[in-house]
């Protein structure tokens, strides 16, 4: 019987590793716009997200938007949106990643209280959709299928 690799690979899926840090949260490498960063995988997260501090760390062009943000604790938070960013992870990349910018201190306060290190945002489903993703706990792999340069521009028409 073929392994669950063979197959995401002759389907033309590829492997990004993973890190289980102390909070048990899967963390990875990604670059924005050409900037290495460090984010949380988060399956629970409709929308990929970046910190508001980073914005000009990551060469985003934000403005307005009408969403509250809600998570770990916080609620009803001013965002900002970010569109039509280009995405690596791995070997894996977009030219049209739409992000939302929101304050992610209450996410770092909670990382470093538990001695993890800070992280710049969040991959969200949003991505993992897009990118037809199987996740691996096991081997913390995460695998997300190459796009086609057609859709790798047309992605993401996540509304905001």
């Amino acid at each position: 019987m073929a392994s669950l690799k063979k197959i995401l690979k002759k389907k033309k899926y590829l492997k990004i590793k993973l890190k289980k840090i102390v909070t048990n949260h899967l963390e990875l490498k990604a670059e924005i716009n050409g900037v290495k960063g460090r984010f949380i995988l988060d399956t629970g997260a409709s929308n990929s997200c970046v910190g508001l501090d980073l914005i000009e760390h990551f060469k985003l062009i934000s403005e307005e938007s009408e969403i509250k943000a809600a998570g770990a604790g916080a609620t009803d938070m001013e965002t900002r949106k970010s569109e039509s960013n280009s995405l690596k992870i791995g070997k894996w990349k977009t030219a049209q990643c739409n992000l939302v910018l929101f304050d992610l201190s209450h996410v770092n306060t909670a990382l470093t209280q538990h001695d993890a290190e800070k992280v710049d945002g969040i991959i969200g489903a949003d991505i993992l959709e897009s990118g037809k993703a199987f996740i691996d706990y096991d081997k913390k792999v995460l695998y997300l299928k190459k796009l086609n340069k057609k859709k790798r521009k047309k992605m993401m028409k996540v509304p905001f």
